[in-house]
């Protein structure tokens, strides 16, 4: 059994859940680079978490801007085994409205310009990712939904665009009627692949803001739309952070994890040891720790 400790990555508000104490900033330093911002640490009834602004406090990264890896790393490096993940999102489905909540459980990626893994040139590795949230943080969430009573759907594949222009009427029907994805965004990849390949367990909570613009029948989107559903969300989100920290044991089993998030690198590494480049190696310190 090991300490349960979560990471949150999402937007403003986390920090504002009341009943926090120990509150405080840090600044985490990576080989991968600046995370978006101080990481807050705090407690809540007892469970230490840590939360990343994805976009910073004042927003100042656009998605394609995040430094994915340095914000997955820093998690890693503070000893986060779970990382619950709040994004925004477009809908493809007209039963997926905007104020609903989707537990992700696939994503395609669709984007062109990121660093999408810690591995590479001297110290090569593919993990498995057929699976890639956890299965139980999933279960875990889709009990509190339920018992808060917060309309929610648990499936649903998330389209990762690279943005930050949103699609063509095109590009959405392209992603709803030939893809079968039903919600869009852009932040949660390369995200999860990195959580993967840290071995964090991960889970993508996307909120419904908006239809895409496939649907004809209301209006383009606006940030002042997308921002007015975020903000009603929010006390939600809130609730749901709480009552999954409440619900949730302070303790983790290794066992709970079959499907392979906290094991992800097990057979997965291909670069036999004695070969390992050292420069790539000490950049995956706190990813590799327990095989050196």
């Amino acid at each position: 059994m090991s300490k349960r400790i979560i990471g949150i990555i999402g937007g403003s508000g986390i920090y504002d859940l009341p009943r926090l104490e120990s509150k405080k900033w840090i600044e985490v330093a990576t080989p991968w680079g600046d995370p978006s911002d101080k990481i807050l640490e705090a407690v809540f009834e007892d469970q230490i978490f840590y939360f990343i602004p994805r976009h910073g406090r004042n927003h100042s990264y656009s998605p394609s801007d995040i430094n994915y890896r340095a914000n997955i790393y820093a998690m890693k490096k503070l000893g986060v085994n779970e990382i619950l993940s709040f994004s925004a999102c477009g809908s493809l489905n007209k039963k997926m409205k905007p104020g609903d909540f989707v537990l992700v459980d696939q994503y395609i990626d669709n984007t062109k310009h990121r660093a999408s893994s810690f591995f590479g040139k001297g110290l090569v590795a593919h993990v498995p990712f057929g699976n890639p949230n956890c299965k139980r943080v999933h279960t875990s969430l889709g009990k509190v939904f339920k018992y808060l009573d917060i309309p929610a759907h648990f499936a649903g594949t998330y389209l990762a665009m690279e943005g930050p222009q949103f699609s063509s009427r095109s590009e959405s029907l392209l992603y709803k009627d030939v893809w079968g994805c039903q919600v869009i965004g852009m932040t949660n990849m390369p995200e999860a692949k990195l959580a993967r390949e840290a071995e964090i367990c991960y889970q993508t909570v996307a909120m419904v803001t908006d239809f895409d613009c496939w649907n004809t029948e209301t209006p383009h989107v606006t940030l002042e739309e997308i921002k007015k559903i975020f903000d009603a969300n929010l006390a939600k989100m809130q609730d749901v952070i709480s009552q999954y920290f409440r619900q949730s044991s302070n303790m983790i089993s290794d066992q709970n994890c079959k499907q392979g998030c906290n094991n992800a690198l097990d057979g997965s590494i291909v670069t036999h040891k004695e070969y390992w480049d050292n420069d790539r190696l000490k950049k995956l310190n706190s990813i590799l720790n327990r095989f050196i």
